[in-house]
């Protein structure tokens, strides 16, 4: 063995310039693959993180996901009915029987509950004027179900329930209107209801669509403003377990009729996005390794084109076949294990660099650094990726070179 090992050596040492070549391959592939790993599966784990923390797991609203069949197809269903310009009959938005629903899912064990009303304001101050989402929410329950008293940046949550007429806004809502805490609002509503609201607090969730829209106020006080007194519109609710959300939404919905999403089922299409991309970004990364692979691949055919007199020599002294493939197989782990090294400390140095970076970017949410999710798993998966491109780069000329037959080569050198 440790002949076997003499001889590989030296094979990579008289191509010096062409082994360093292939373990730098190996090492850029290996490196990037740690990096860009770490990078991708932190920006996720960040979006999931902020979703998960700023909005409720699961939402019950006052719709349903088929619209409801007007009576005349009821009636005929099948037959040859043509149903133009009807009418849909008007009524009054809202979910029945609510506390019926509130108490019964209050009794499910690990479901936290909270009812809110929700609907379109325009507030005005200093003589701007900004439509708004005004959620008139119930802050006990509210703190069950979201981080909201987390992500206060000014003021207090507590305030909502002493001021009259208070209410708090999203610090992005807050800035477009030019206000601050202690400042007073105009708040007026489709119902043709006009209120003066002081902010109690202003708060910051981190994700730009909450923070610039939304503004919350106790749920009686939000039932005045929009003209719909005892109604709520939808309830958040809050899991123990957040794996369990889609499954616990569809059977929640299939209790009560309404429509009920889960958060994953609210975020779906940015959750394929960012599957899309990581296959991507992921398949570029394994075509790097796969390009060092080739290079292996032709450094270890070379040297068995260049070394057959030496491989029929070795046959002759009495080498097996296998014991020739050994030689050749173990160059190409040589330089895989070498490029793996060498990529592993690349790697942790790229991914340094990454997080050290500031920045501030506001898109669905805002980050002020790249989020990186150092794992050693992704270094696990990277040697064995780049170890087995090796191996098996090598181990088709390493078989050609097994099958060679030493009266043929000393013939054909004679």
């Amino acid at each position: 063995m440790m002949l076997g090992a003499d001889i590989a050596l030296t094979h990579l040492r008289g191509r010096l310039r062409q082994t360093t070549v292939s373990v730098l391959g190996v090492a850029t592939g290996v490196g990037f693959f740690i990096a860009i790993a770490a990078l991708m599966e932190g920006s996720q784990r960040d979006f999931v993180e902020k979703i998960i923390d700023a909005t409720p797991h699961i939402v019950m609203k006052d719709e349903y996901r088929d619209p409801p069949r007007q009576p005349v197809e009821r009636a005929y269903s099948g037959g040859a009915v043509d149903l133009r310009g009807v009418r849909p009959e008007e009524e009054l938005r809202g979910l029945r029987a609510a506390k019926r629903i509130l108490g019964e899912l209050r009794a499910r064990p690990g479901l936290f509950v909270a009812p809110i009303l929700r609907g379109q304001v325009v507030m005005r101050h200093g003589g701007k004027d900004v439509a708004a989402s005004l959620i008139g929410i119930e802050p006990e329950a509210e703190r069950h179900v979201s981080t909201i008293e987390e992500d206060m940046r000014g003021g207090d949550f507590d305030l909502l329930r002493t001021t009259a007429n208070g209410v708090i806004l999203g610090s992005g809502l807050a800035d477009r209107l030019g206000a601050a805490e202690g400042d007073t609002l105009s708040v007026s509503s489709s119902a043709g209801i006009a209120i003066r609201m002081k902010i109690v607090g202003v708060f910051h969730t981190g994700v730009v669509g909450i923070d610039q829209s939304e503004a919350m106020t106790l749920l009686k006080k939000a039932q005045v403003l929009l003209g719909r007194p005892n109604v709520i519109n939808r309830i958040r609710m809050k899991l123990a377990d957040i794996d369990v959300a889609r499954a616990e939404a569809a059977a929640i919905e299939a209790r009560y009729g309404y429509r009920t999403e889960s958060w994953e089922e609210a975020n779906e299409s940015i959750l394929e996005v960012l599957f899309i991309r990581n296959v991507i970004i992921y398949t570029v990364v394994g075509a790097i390794l796969i390009v060092a692979a080739f290079g292996i691949f032709n450094i270890i055919s070379t040297v068995t084109f260049e070394k057959s007199r030496d491989i029929a020599i070795l046959k002759s002294l009495g080498f097996r076949a296998a014991e020739v493939r050994s030689i050749f197989v173990l160059e190409g782990l040589i330089v895989g294990l070498a490029g793996t090294v060498l990529g592993w400390a690349f790697g942790y140095g790229l991914s340094r660099v990454l997080g050290s970076i500031k920045f501030e970017v506001q898109s669905f949410t805002d980050m002020t650094r790249l989020p990186l999710y150092e794992w050693p798993g992704f270094y696990a998966i990277a040697a064995a990726f780049a170890i087995g491109s090796a191996v098996l780069a090598a181990w088709i000329p390493a078989s050609r070179a097994a099958r060679l037959n030493p009266v043929d080569i000393i013939r054909g050198a004679a």
